[in-house]
C-alpha cells in the first residue's frame, strides 16, 4: 500500500506544487492521474520517488521510501532516464544486474511489440522510440509500483491505442500503474481510478465502477469537477469579433 499524507511541496518558497495530499493507492490498482499544466501531477511522483524533497509523509506498506524499498519502484518520464550512450540490450544487462526481479521475457516482448533496434544507441533513436524504451525499462524492472508521467509524448495513436491492450494483458494482478497523462478518452477504458488535482490539491478521486453506475464518462466527471465552461470558446470569439469591427 503506497499512503501519501499531507504531502506539501513549494518551489522557491513562493510556489506551492502540492499542498496537503493525502492518497493512498492499493495493490493491483491502474490509476490514472489528471490534471490541468502546473497541478502538480509530476511532483507528486517526484516526491514519491524522493527526487524533491518535500513536507509530510509517503510510507510503502508502512514503511518510508528509501534506498532498502526504492526498487519496488519504476519510473517512465517524459523527460527521460535511461543512458543515452547505451543500447537497449545494454540497458537490459544493467537492470538485470541491478534489479533481481528484471523480467527478461517481458523486455523481450515490448521490444518486439515496439520494433525497437537492439544495438541502437538510446541518443540516436527518435523521440518516440526514446519514450517507448524508457516505458519497456520501467515495465520490465520487476518492480511492484510503476509510475508513468506523459510516457507516450511523440508516440502515434495506433502504438497508443495497441500498447494500452498490451499492458492490460501482461501486468500482473499485484502490480499497480500510476499514470499521468493528459490523454483521457484514450486511457478512459485502461484505467480502474481516476485522481485529480488542482493547484496542488486532490480535488476528485473516483473508481471506474462508480462512474459507471453514475451513468458518467471520465470526460463528464472531469469537466463537472473542474467546473469546465463550454460556452467560452464563444465568448471569446466573440469578442474578438467585437475587437475586429470597432474603428
Amino acid at each position: 500500500m503506497l499512503t501519501l499524507q499531507h504531502v506539501r511541496k513549494t518551489y522557491n518558497y513562493t510556489h506551492p506544487a502540492l499542498q496537503g495530499v493525502d492518497l493512498t493507492i492499493g495493490p493491483g490498482e491502474i490509476v490514472g492521474l489528471f490534471g490541468e499544466n502546473g497541478a502538480g501531477k509530476s511532483t507528486l511522483m517526484k516526491c514519491v520517488l524522493g527526487l524533491v524533497r518535500y513536507d509530510g509523509t509517503i510510507t510503502l506498506d508502512g514503511e518510508p521510501v528509501t534506498r532498502k524499498n526504492i526498487e519496488r519502484f519504476s519510473f517512465a518520464t517524459c523527460e527521460h532516464s535511461f543512458f543515452p550512450r547505451l543500447t537497449p540490450q545494454a540497458h537490459r544487462e544493467f537492470y538485470a544486474a541491478h534489479f533481481p526481479h528484471f523480467r527478461h521475457k517481458r523486455f523481450e516482448a515490448l521490444m518486439d511489440f515496439f520494433q525497437l533496434p537492439p544495438h541502437r544507441p538510446a541518443g540516436k533513436m527518435s523521440t518516440g522510440q526514446q519514450n517507448q524504451l524508457e516505458v519497456i525499462l520501467a515495465l520490465s524492472q520487476g518492480a511492484d509500483y510503476i509510475l508513468m508521467d506523459e510516457p507516450f509524448a511523440g508516440n502515434d495513436i495506433f502504438n497508443r491505442e495497441d500498447f494500452y491492450k498490451v499492458l492490460l494483458g501482461i501486468l500482473e494482478p499485484e502490480e499497480t500503474v500510476l499514470l499521468s497523462t493528459h490523454l483521457i478518452e484514450e486511457v478512459e477504458r485502461f484505467i480502474g481510478r481516476a485522481v485529480l488535482l488542482q493547484k496542488g490539491r486532490v480535488v476528485g478521486d473516483r473508481t471506474a465502477a462508480a462512474l459507471e453506475e453514475e451513468g458518467k464518462t471520465l470526460v463528464q466527471y472531469i469537466k463537472e469537477t473542474y467546473g469546465y465552461r463550454g460556452d467560452r470558446v464563444l465568448r471569446a470569439l466573440d469578442q474578438l469579433s467585437g475587437e475586429e469591427e470597432q474603428p
